[in-house]
């Protein structure tokens, strides 16, 4: 199973739109994102977001290129704060690849937390519209594949 790992793009300020939307570089940075991933091949059987409306927007952006089998649709667990522990304990029956866009500081803890165990552990600098990739063996050991930031892609 792989787990893309996807820190929504770049988002208007608070005090421009409270509900902060993808800015036009956060939309850009995505988009090309997008197309870096279907041009590798990726096809994923889920994308789940936060609820946000900047993860939302940034899972859409995803779907309408990527291959996918499933739904996108928000899920439990996934903010900003919430526990990376808990969302790797509920993947431990998914098989499927799955693609998650959240935000900072969920998507580095996940990624530590799933590499060496700790959450605090830092593995790599997210910035908005970076991606980590990890992938989980037979025996429930998980390994980062691939990480990328925007300008990468």
């Amino acid at each position: 199973m792989r787990l893309y790992l996807v820190q929504h793009g770049a988002a208007l300020t608070k005090d421009v739109d409270p509900e902060r939307p993808l800015s036009d570089q956060g939309r850009a940075d995505i988009s090309r994102l997008a197309a870096w991933l279907a041009g590798a091949g990726v096809s994923v059987s889920e994308i789940l977001h936060s609820g946000k409306l900047r993860a939302r927007q940034t899972a859409e952006l995803l779907r309408s290129v990527l291959e996918t089998d499933g739904e996108m649709r928000p899920a439990e667990g996934l903010g900003p704060n919430d526990a990376a522990e808990a969302f790797l304990n509920r993947l431990q029956t998914v098989n499927e690849d799955t693609l998650i866009a959240s935000h900072l500081p969920f998507v580095a803890h996940v990624l530590s937390q799933a590499v060496t165990g700790s959450p605090q552990q830092p593995l790599v600098e997210f910035r908005p519209g970076s991606i980590a990739v990890v992938e989980r063996h037979e025996s429930g050991a998980w390994r980062m594949i691939c990480f990328a930031c925007p300008g990468f892609f």
